[in-house]
């Protein structure tokens, strides 16, 4: 039985085969079971695009959506094997919008095939599929040229598309490329040469694949295993889960926790099928320690030496959500199983997917692909992707939605907390709070333009300033005049805008003061930033709860007008959205009362929560 696996993606742009290609590739391998091929000629009927033939892409092609519109959508997985090897192929779909598909075939593959239509050449997607699978780490490539039937099988058709690829392959690091002519729907130089096309003496697709070297050398690196699970089932046992990333384990052997530097020896390996005498990467096992050392999911155990600890990484970041990326913005960033906060500093550049050159840019859109640098709330252990796909690989998590916007690769980091420290100072918020008889606070009103914010922030200060009480306005407008003043209208800059403001205030809570924040601040995940930034008690979200048309009629500056009349763009309510809260501290519904009694109504809450006696 063959011993070594290759893991292989099929990628390309929508329509250039990819489905076919494997499908003809497990036929001719004769790993189609009868009553799976008796299916396939039924759906060939059925749904096929082969006239009068078997349509080998329905193989891989399993959700209904994929064969009613004859493309791929979801990362298909197949499991063959010939005499001399084993595989498994990823058919990565085409299709631009399904990009983080092609992403997550590509993160765990030796091997890429990319399929280019011979009558298109290399189109935008192919050129993109290539640069991705190149910063995942594919360091061999098969440029598949399938099609050639529908150019009477021209060696000048294939020569030239085989220029443009090595011209463009010059771009993408160092890459071992095998150019093949084919007809995937024929099988022609899939498995047995072409008598068709005489000209091309080369090697067929299948014993590209048998020749080719895994990349993946893990088991010959230090031994790594981020934990998924402590496990306690009772006072006698404790074990620590988790999938062996690099490296290779034993019994006796010297591990620490990455995070907290602690040590411990291996007393046993645990699995499902008894204790091992040894652990290899991609086993899943759970490690008994000689004795009890602080480990915790998403800590890392590893032999010296240790994977370096970040604070903050630079990496490719492959943009998967259709709002854009920005500086400022703060997301979810997932590691393994450790999970931190990872604010967006710099987005330094955009990869042209069609000249492979950078270019500078201040935000990513959807597929898009740049060079970013992230800062983390908490040091996280790491590695470049270089070096460790397991430790250099990460996805950027929605706070709010949840969902997976990115999927980046480290390529550069900041271990520990570089030359910046944090200076500790006698008279801190505690003391300035005490001595001004207050707890500080940041009170921050949002809502539309005209709603009445900053109306409402002003009768708030004038109350608590009688009462003696040490305040602080931020007002949106005020701002704009000097801190902000470089900064204009639109997402990007609004996330700037509120990241600024939310640094500002953290700075005003840690010299005791109330402040009082009156900014639009459409968005939910900038509210959640500012949040953040001070203690979780120390912040009230403060909703000025007025309709649109209610503004609209107001307008005491006339911006909604202008707005109207596209003098202004990007204008909340008008042509930018507005995310209202979802669960606010205080909600001011402006049209219930006049300004003066939702004024008392925050003062009172403040009084109720203990900020002011």
């Amino acid at each position: 039985m063959p011993d070594s696996l290759l893991r292989v993606l099929a990628c390309g742009s929508v329509d250039d085969g990819k489905s076919t290609l494997i499908g003809r590739l497990l036929f001719e391998c004769g790993t189609i079971p009868d009553d799976v091929m008796l299916a396939l000629e039924r759906d060939s009927k059925r749904f096929g695009t082969v006239a009068g033939g078997i349509d080998y892409a329905l193989l891989v092609d399993g959700l209904s959506a994929e064969r009613d519109q004859g493309i791929t959508i979801d990362v298909a997985y197949r499991f063959f094997e010939t005499p001399r090897r084993r595989f498994i192929l990823a058919d990565a779909p085409g299709h631009e919008q399904y990009t983080r598909n092609m992403v997550t075939g590509a993160s765990g593959s030796d091997l890429a095939v990319l399929l280019v239509d011979a009558r298109k050449g290399l189109l935008p997607q192919t050129r993109r599929h290539a640069a991705i699978a190149s910063l995942l780490g594919i360091r061999q490539l098969v440029l598949a040229v399938n099609k050639m039937d529908l150019v009477a099988f021209g060696q000048d058709v294939f020569n030239k598309i085989v220029a443009d690829f090595y011209r463009l392959s010059g771009k993408l690091g160092p890459l071992q490329v095998t150019a093949i002519p084919v007809c995937a729907r024929d099988g022609d130089n899939v498995t047995s040469p072409s008598t068709r096309m005489p000209w091309y003496s080369g090697t067929t697709l299948l014993t590209a694949l048998e020749s080719a070297e895994p990349t993946s050398h893990a088991a010959e690196r230090t031994f790594r295993m981020p934990i998924q699970l402590v496990a306690r089932p009772d006072h006698a046992f404790r074990g620590y889960a988790g999938t062996v990333a690099t490296g290779v384990i034993r019994p006796g052997a010297a591990v620490m926790n990455a995070v907290s530097g602690t040590e411990a020896r291996v007393a046993r390996i645990v699995t499902m099928d008894g204790d091992l005498d040894e652990a290899a990467p991609a086993d899943a096992i759970t490690l008994v320690l000689d004795r009890e050392i602080d480990v915790s999911r998403g800590d890392v155990l590893a032999v010296a030496p240790p994977p370096p600890l970040a604070d903050q990484v630079t990496a490719w970041v492959v943009w998967m959500d259709e709002t854009p990326l920005f500086r400022g913005r703060a997301y979810l960033f997932m590691l393994g199983s450790r999970s931190v906060v990872g604010t967006i500093t710099d987005i330094a550049n955009r990869l042209d997917v069609n000249t492979l050159t950078e270019e500078p840019v201040r935000e990513l859109g959807l597929n898009e692909i740049g060079r970013v640098t992230i800062s983390l709330a908490q040091r996280v252990a790491c590695e470049r992707y270089s070096v460790s796909r397991e430790l250099g690989g990460f996805i950027l998590i929605d706070r709010l939605t949840r969902g997976t916007v990115g999927a980046g690769m480290i390529t550069d980091l900041r271990a520990g907390a570089g030359d910046i420290y944090w200076h500790r100072l006698d008279v801190d918020k505690r003391a300035r709070s005490a001595l001004m008889g207050q707890k500080p606070a940041v009170l921050w009103f949002t809502g539309l333009s005209a709603s009445g914010k900053s109306t409402i922030a002003n009768l708030v200060e004038k109350r608590l300033h009688a009462q003696g009480r040490h305040t602080m306005s931020l007002d949106g407008d005020n701002v704009r005049h000097g801190l902000n003043r470089d900064l204009g209208f639109s997402e990007a800059d609004r996330v700037e805008n509120i990241r600024r403001v939310a640094e500002v205030s953290r700075l005003f809570v840690d010299a005791g003061l109330i402040v009082l924040v009156s900014f639009i601040s459409p968005y939910r995940a900038e509210r959640m930033l500012a949040r953040d930034c001070v203690e979780d008690s120390e912040f009230l979200e403060i909703f000025v709860d007025t309709p649109v048309e209610e503004c609209r009629r107001r307008d005491p500056k006339g911006l909604y007008a202008r707005a109207d009349a596209g003098q202004i763009r990007n204008f909340t309510g008008v042509d930018a959205p507005y995310e209202e809260p979802l669960d606010p501290e205080i909600r001011l519904p402006t049209l219930e009362a006049p300004p003066e009694v939702l004024a008392e109504r925050v003062v009172d809450e403040l009084m109720r929560r203990g900020i002011v006696g």
